[in-house]
């Protein structure tokens, strides 16, 4: 049994939930997010709460059960609040900037790197920090690793860009090695 499917998820005033053919749509001030769900968690709306129930008792709908609990929890904060991931990079000579819908990095390769922002997400820079934001969880974290993938924090000196609080475990260097 889910002790998070168990509980109510309580709507807020400012947000509308709709059910439509399993696809759950959540609208906010901070813009609109739908997910499909499977058919084996009955999703009823009551008034200002939602209420999730499994259709058979079977494992794979316990799981399900809190699962969908903690998805619908995340889309209600993303509508109302929003999401945000901080990136730090690190390195002489790397840098963010943004032109148009595209954020430019240096990051010490022989040409620039561009990626395009999703048009749901907004980014900012400031000097050596890249901020994603957006309503879906899932898409801030899934650009923001995308945006890590490209220049992985190396354990020697640091450089590359890393998650604001991630710890980068330092190896000694070769004259560290050769003097023990």
């Amino acid at each position: 049994m889910s002790r998070l499917g168990k509980k109510p998820i309580i709507i807020p005033e400012n947000v509308k939930v709709t059910e439509e053919n399993g696809v759950l749509i959540i609208k906010g001030p901070l813009g609109e997010i739908s997910r499909n769900f499977k058919k084996d968690i009955n999703i009823e709306i009551k008034e200002g709460s939602i209420v999730l129930v499994p259709q058979k008792n079977i494992k794979e709908n316990f799981a399900l059960w809190g699962t969908y609990a903690s998805h619908i929890k995340n889309m209600i904060e993303g509508v109302t609040k929003g999401f945000e991931k901080k990136l730090i990079i690190e390195g002489v000579g790397f840098r963010a900037q943004l032109e148009e819908s595209n954020l430019v990095l240096n990051l010490g390769l022989s040409h620039p790197v561009k990626v395009e922002i999703p048009k749901d997400l907004k980014v900012k820079t400031e000097k050596n920090v890249i901020v994603v934001f957006g309503a879906d969880k899932e898409k801030v974290g899934q650009f923001s690793s995308q945006i890590r993938a490209l220049k992985k924090p190396e354990p020697y000196k640091g450089k590359g860009i890393r998650y604001e609080g991630e710890i980068i475990r330092r190896k000694a260097g070769k004259k560290a090695a050769a003097a023990t």
